[in-house]
């Protein structure tokens, strides 16, 4: 079952608060437990959002999404290519 979704500016939050927890000795396991979510969540989150300001965050999401959709144009566009090189064989 999946997981509700967070938005970037709240994980940059939290692991902002993770941040100052391990500086007050808390141990990661304590730290997950209290965010409410999973070590590997925890690490996942820290290798792609650490260091990241808010504002930073909301421009990687447009960027992933603009990515996305570039991506299908792409594919959409060499579907039509192919299909048009088939066609220019069956009337040669």
């Amino acid at each position: 079952m999946k997981g509700k979704r967070t938005a970037p500016e709240q994980i940059i939050e939290k692991l902002r608060m993770a941040d100052v927890e391990l500086a007050n000795g808390q141990t990661v396991g304590q730290i997950v437990q209290k965010l409410g979510i999973s070590e590997a969540t925890y690490y996942k989150w820290r290798s792609k959002y650490d260091g990241m300001k808010g504002s930073d965050a909301r421009r990687l999401k447009e960027v992933e999404s603009e990515n996305a959709r570039l991506k299908r144009m792409v594919a959409e566009l060499m579907l039509d290519n192919q299909m048009l090189k088939e066609v220019q064989k069956k009337l040669s």
